[in-house]
Order: C-alpha cells, then sequence, then structure tokens
C-alpha cells in the first residue's frame, strides 16, 4: 500500500492496477451487489445482444478504480470526494483491464483533481472520468509496514 499525502502530489503522478476480469469475478461482483442482469449472467440471450456476449459490469471496472485511489494514487487514507464515468466500451470477460489515476489538478482545500480510466489489453478505453478526492495531509502509515 502507497500513501502520497497532498503535499507530495504533482500534476502528471500515475498510479495503476491491472487485472485480467475473469467469470468468477462477475459473479462475485453479481452477488455483492444482486446484479443478475442478463447482460451479465446470460450467456444465451447476451449472444443477441449489441455485444455478441456475456459483458462485465461497468461498475466492476469503476472498483478497480477505487483500488488504484485506495492504494495506489493518492493512496492509503484517501477519501472520494466525487466519480464521474463515462463507459465507451464493453469490457468482456477475460479482458484484462488497466485502471489509472492522474493528477491533474491541486485544488483548494487539500483536494484533487483525478483523471481516472480504465483501458483493455488492445489499449482501447473503457471507461473515461474524473475524481475529486481528498487525500491525507499527513503520512499516518508507519515505515516499513505493509499492509
Amino acid at each position: 500500500m502507497i500513501e502520497h499525502i497532498y503535499s507530495e502530489l504533482k500534476v502528471g503522478d500515475t498510479g495503476y492496477v491491472e487485472k485480467t476480469l475473469t467469470e468468477t469475478d462477475l459473479y462475485i461482483f453479481a452477488g455483492v451487489t444482486g446484479d443478475y442482469s442478463w447482460l451479465h449472467v446470460n450467456e444465451v440471450r447476451a449472444q443477441k445482444s449489441r455485444f455478441k456476449g456475456r459483458i462485465i459490469h461497468g461498475m466492476l471496472l469503476a472498483g478497480l478504480i477505487s483500488n488504484v485511489v485506495g492504494n495506489q494514487m493518492p493512496g492509503a487514507g484517501t477519501i472520494y470526494g466525487s466519480q464521474e464515468l463515462k463507459f465507451l466500451r464493453p469490457c468482456f470477460i477475460n479482458d484484462t483491464v488497466r485502471a489509472q489515476t492522474e493528477v491533474i489538478e491541486l485544488m483548494p482545500q487539500g483536494r484533487v483533481r483525478l483523471r481516472t480510466t480504465c483501458h483493455n489489453q488492445h489499449g482501447e478505453l473503457l471507461v473515461d472520468g474524473e475524481a475529486i478526492v481528498i487525500p491525507p495531509r499527513e503520512h499516518v502509515l508507519e515505515k516499513g509496514l505493509v499492509v
């Protein structure tokens, strides 16, 4: 876990995670949220959709962005203020997704504007958005502490 405090951040700083999203991930997310839409869980019906198969929940991709915010950039102790998302392309089972944040503005009152994105293994932009977050003002994690 990484912890960047407000005073250490600069425009252009980035963080990311990559994950191959499996059918198991899809069903765990569906179970936690109760979102069993046929687009996600019914292959026969999903084959007849515009996507020609089942797709990963868009909000699961948003969860990967949250992982970056809370663990990489800015990191531990960061609080979400807001998140705007545009879902541009579908994510399919077994796609490898790179969720990334980039500092685009240091705002007053310790707030930070981030560009938040998800790309698939082909470099296609799946999700594009912006978040306002509040990173910690001082370090809380002990040096050498692995969480």
